[in-house]
């Protein structure tokens, strides 16, 4: 069968540029699992990938697209069977293995987890990596002892996918909480979404010169690192917790062991491809109980295979709020009304 997919690919100057092309199912590369592709997602990793930035791919040429879900065509895992609804991310898929921005994907059973009764394809893809990373962040915070009577939980990044979506459950939840953006015109939504206030990320960065700063926060979610995790460290009540997610911001660390010492401040490090089958179904399950799609829809954007080089280039910008979901069928054949969608 040959299928639609967005070529990544470099020429003998050394130039990365992708293209929409005709690949045969042959190309793919081995696995257990054949999946038709419905919707896939953008992440920041996936504007590395086609931009040839971050050292994320190292070999051409190659599909790009870290998450995906679909129907199953072929296995020979009996965990999974034709038809059956599929949700991938991570597990290095749209890095050294080809990904999600085509029509169908090979990949390993193990890396795939079964689509909850309440998600369809579209709905878990504005979800996607960053909810699943959301997810496994609060999770996380929870099995610590974060309860609602502790105090704001503080949520960086809160424009892109994993914070708003973080804004979103925590709220959901009972948490009040505290939402960080660069980008205020953002803020109604934000509101909407559950944020009990909102900060502007300059002020979060008004730097005190000093290792700890005033106690603000029982807890915070970061996904974006850097100068900003510095900063929240410093102001984190004693005995709460950061969940560090992404590394957007920078991998540098400018900052001092006082959070850790003097306030006993616990710095987890979330990273979803590492989490264990069980942990990725339960954390998928619980979104699917928790996720409102309609309060999300205003902060999700539709493209298709042709619009993501520019998309991408974009989100590196940092001009990319919400979240990007693509449909990998060509824009002619999109003609179904998003209204008549399951779970839309």
């Amino acid at each position: 069968m040959v299928f639609r997919a967005l070529v990544t690919d470099r020429n003998a100057a050394g130039e990365i540029a992708s293209s929409v092309q005709s690949v045969d199912e042959s190309a793919l590369p081995a696995g257990n699992v054949l999946v038709a592709v419905e919707w896939a997602g953008l992440n920041y990793k996936d504007g590395l990938a086609l931009a040839g930035k971050g050292n994320i791919v190292r070999a051409f040429p190659h599909v790009a697209g870290i998450d995906f879900a679909g129907r199953v065509v072929e296995s020979r895992n009996y965990r999974y069977h034709p038809g059956q609804s599929v949700i991938l991310t991570g597990w290095r898929v749209g890095e050294t293995r080809w990904g999600g921005y085509a029509e169908r994907a090979r990949v390993d059973a193990e890396w795939l987890v079964p689509m909850p009764r309440r998600l369809s394809a579209r709905t878990s893809m504005m979800l996607g990596t960053a909810g699943l990373t959301a997810m496994l962040a609060i999770n996380r915070l929870k099995e610590d002892g974060l309860t609602p009577a502790r105090g704001d939980v503080l949520v960086t990044g809160a424009s892109g996918g994993v914070g708003s979506i973080a804004v979103m459950l925590l709220a959901r939840l009972g948490h009040r909480v505290v939402a960080v953006t660069g980008r205020p015109e953002q803020a109604e939504h934000l509101t909407r979404l559950g944020a009990s206030e909102i900060i502007d990320r300059k002020q979060l960065l008004e730097a005190s010169g000093k290792g700890l700063d005033t106690e603000r926060w029982a807890a915070a979610i970061d996904p974006v690192g850097g100068e900003v995790l510095s900063q929240v460290l410093k102001k984190i009540r004693y005995g709460g917790a950061v969940a560090s997610i992404g590394l957007a911001g920078g991998a540098n660390f400018d900052g001092s062991v006082l959070p850790f010492i003097l306030r006993n401040v616990t710095l987890f490090g979330i990273d979803s491809v590492m989490q264990p089958y069980e942990a990725r179904v339960a954390a998928w399950e619980r979104l699917s109980t928790l996720f409102v799609p309609g309060a999300y829809e205003p902060m999700v954007s539709e493209k298709h295979l042709e619009d993501l080089p520019r998309e991408a280039a974009a989100i590196l910008r940092g001009e990319v709020a919400g979240r990007i979901i693509v449909n990998p069928k060509a824009p002619r054949d999109n003609v179904v009304p998003l209204s008549t969608l399951s779970g839309a």
